[in-house]
């Protein structure tokens, strides 16, 4: 019965018509698996493009003020970090949305696409449930393209939130035509790494592999747009080989030009059915490229907790430690340009009372060196929270069914979390050290900057015990960690702008810590900081110890 029951299904997919039969029920599936985590994608990306392009009229008060603004991103460093710089000699609210935002806003659209595909593609494999679906009616790609439908979907309604949203504003040069082709551009851009992601989870017969050779295809994108836009050419050609140097070469606000997002949809295209055609020469749950069998002995530094928590951390330290030097670098030249900035910017007297500085370079040091502490913050929790991933996954209970105790494997990852961001949020500052004592030819700059990336450690630190409390205790709620680091990254940035009161910046860990160089060091907060983080930690290993083990 069974092989007569199967009969009819291989055939109809020899026929090529069956293969994406099931693929509306699956779409529904996605849709009902994800009602919440799409929304929050969506949410969170449009809501803080949009939030801070509102704040724009009370940064930049007059055409002095984004004069001066466009002046300092005519430099090298910062064409790096943001793109061409269309439209500097008649700076506008547009040309200044286009030229500082769509680069940034790119890779949080890409990483969107990249880890929900590998979710509903490869992980769905990797865990076994794929091969379950496969059993019934469902054919060979409906998987694949239900995925992909509801993905590129989502970045449709992202795009089209962000430009009702800007357009709706009434900003001068902001316009709703030019803003409908900056939400294309956007969502061009996510759905082109959607097929990426359709051809990586191909390759890769782990979710972590296929995800990382994805970030990598986006982390080339974004060095090949860069590498371009260094130069004075802003046509360089190799921006014109990076799917996001196309987004930008649309010189949305500028010169709105539509046609170089056919380059994004024609490659796409490419892409869906490179994706489709290795999906159909390899087996459920197998990758095109078979991974290496293991060493018959594991090295020596397996053999701990700490070891293995490394291991599977390591990939993920590399890559952010590249991005916080670069943006050190970057950041780190236009230093000696920051106080002429200053002098023809009205908003910046805010921002020297918000950090309690004289110093117009200490202080925007300063500013820098908080960005980047937040930013380690959530690769601090993400660290932390592989603890989560691993115990839901069913892989914490065979490694606690050895001699490692509940609290030596909390411990192990908490260690890696806590030594890893201060290697990343060093080297950022290291970065940022190296090229502004160049630009100032002041030595002294590079110490007093590495002091001051020490400060902020605790506040990292306790965000991350924040996160072992929750998975210690409540470990279902494990996310609410997001809310404490999402608020503090958006009341340092726009406290001083919208002259919020000063109990707001309280409630942000990163609001206590001594703004060094620009203010004196103030150990109390520090010293304070530094025992909520190791009372957290407390917390979530006597909880975890107390409670029982989900298992599979």
């Amino acid at each position: 019965m069974t092989a007569t029951a199967t009969a009819p299904v291989r055939a109809a997919e020899s026929g090529g018509r069956s293969t994406l039969a099931g693929t509306g029920t699956l779409i529904r599936f996605i849709l009902r698996r994800d009602r919440v985590r799409l929304p929050v994608w969506i949410g969170a990306i449009g809501l803080f493009t949009i939030g801070s392009v509102a704040s724009l009229p009370d940064i930049y008060l007059d055409d002095a003020d984004l004069a001066a603004r466009a002046d300092l991103m005519n430099n090298p460093g910062l064409r790096v970090v943001s793109g061409p710089g269309y439209g500097l000699d008649d700076y506008t609210f547009g040309a200044m949305i286009a030229h500082e935002y769509l680069s940034w806003i790119a890779v949080f659209v890409g990483l969107m696409s990249i880890l929900l595909v590998v979710r509903h593609t490869r992980a769905e494999e990797e865990t076994g449930r794929a091969e379950l679906v496969r059993a019934g009616v469902v054919g060979r790609h409906a998987s694949l393209t239900a995925a992909m439908i509801v993905i590129a979907g989502a970045h449709i309604v992202l795009g089209a939130l962000v430009a009702l949203g800007l357009g709706s504003l009434g900003l001068e040069n902001v316009g709703q035509e030019s803003s409908w082709l900056f939400g294309a551009a956007l969502a061009a851009i996510g759905i082109v790494f959607v097929g990426v992601t359709a051809v990586t989870v191909q390759i890769s017969e782990h979710g972590r592999g296929s995800g990382g050779l994805a970030g990598a295809a986006l982390a080339l994108a974004y060095f090949l747009r860069a590498a371009g836009d260094a130069g004075q050419d802003p046509s360089s050609t190799l921006s014109w080989l990076s799917p996001i140097g196309w987004s930008q070469q649309t010189r949305v606000y500028v010169d709105d030009r539509w046609w170089p997002l056919l380059l994004s949809v024609a490659l796409t295209i490419v892409l869906a059915g490179i994706g489709y055609r290795l999906n159909a020469r390899r087996d459920v749950g197998a990758g095109l490229i078979r991974s290496r069998p293991g060493a018959p002995t594991a090295p020596a530094s397996l053999s701990s907790p700490v070891g293995l928590a490394w291991r599977l951390n390591r990939s993920a330290t590399m890559w952010w430690s590249i991005a916080l030097l670069l943006f050190g670098l970057g950041y780190g030249t236009i230093v000696s340009e920051a106080e002429s900035f200053a002098e023809e910017f009205s908003a910046m007297e805010d921002l020297l009372d918000n950090f309690g500085g004289t110093s117009i370079i200490d202080t925007f040091l300063a500013m820098l060196i908080s960005l980047m502490a937040v930013a380690v913050s959530v690769y601090a929790v993400l660290t932390v929270l592989r603890l989560r991933s691993e115990e839901t996954g069913g892989r914490a209970e065979p490694v606690l069914a050895t001699a490692t105790s509940r609290m030596g494997w909390v411990a192990s990852h908490v260690t890696v979390a806590m030594v890893s961001s201060a290697v990343i949020l060093l080297l950022g500052v290291l970065g940022l050290g190296v090229t502004a004592a160049a630009a100032l030819e002041d030595g002294s700059v590079l110490p007093r900057l590495l002091g001051a990336g020490l400060a902020y450690l605790p506040a990292i630190w306790l965000t991350v015990g924040l996160g072992v409390a929750l998975f210690g205790v409540v470990p279902r709620a494990t996310a609410l960690v997001w809310i404490l680091i999402s608020y503090a990254a958006l009341i340092g940035s726009f406290a001083a702008i919208l002259d919020l009161p000063e109990w707001t910046l309280d409630l942000s860990p990163f609001g206590h810590v001594p703004a060094l160089p620009a203010v004196d060091m103030a150990w109390t907060p520090v010293l304070v900081l530094t025992g909520i983080a190791v009372g957290l930690f407390a917390v979530g290993l006597w909880g975890f110890r107390l409670r029982d083990l989900e298992t599979k």
